[in-house]
């Protein structure tokens, strides 16, 4: 399976937004999650890093 687990980077910690992530679309001015199911997730935040390995997304919230 190819698909991945979405993090917020809050301070020192990730907080576990979405597992399952098939598709990462840019939405205004945030991200728009969607994960194998169809369940679906707007994030007012930035792509910090991406790490295709370790199936993760990690996203840092815009102030």
């Amino acid at each position: 399976m190819c698909e991945a687990n979405a993090y917020l980077i809050e301070g020192k910690e990730k907080k576990l937004i979405m597992e399952a992530v098939d598709t990462v679309e840019p939405d205004g001015d945030g991200v728009r999650l969607i994960s194998i199911f169809g369940d679906q997730k707007f994030l007012n935040a930035n792509i910090h890093s991406l790490s295709l390995v370790d199936h993760n997304i990690l996203l840092v919230g815009k102030e």
